[in-house]
């Protein structure tokens, strides 16, 4: 692989491994609220 095609796999790696990161730490500090089924009325 040339040197470019690395650093592009790197830096896609990057921004994939960034965004889950990103979105379980979100996630750890704002966590879903579970709705609770008695009131919904279904």
């Amino acid at each position: 692989m040339s040197a470019g095609a690395v650093v592009m796999m790197i830096v896609t790696i990057a921004i994939v491994w960034g965004g889950l990161v990103a979105g379980v730490l979100y996630l750890r500090r704002h966590p879903d609220e579970v709705e609770d089924e008695s009131e919904t009325g279904l």
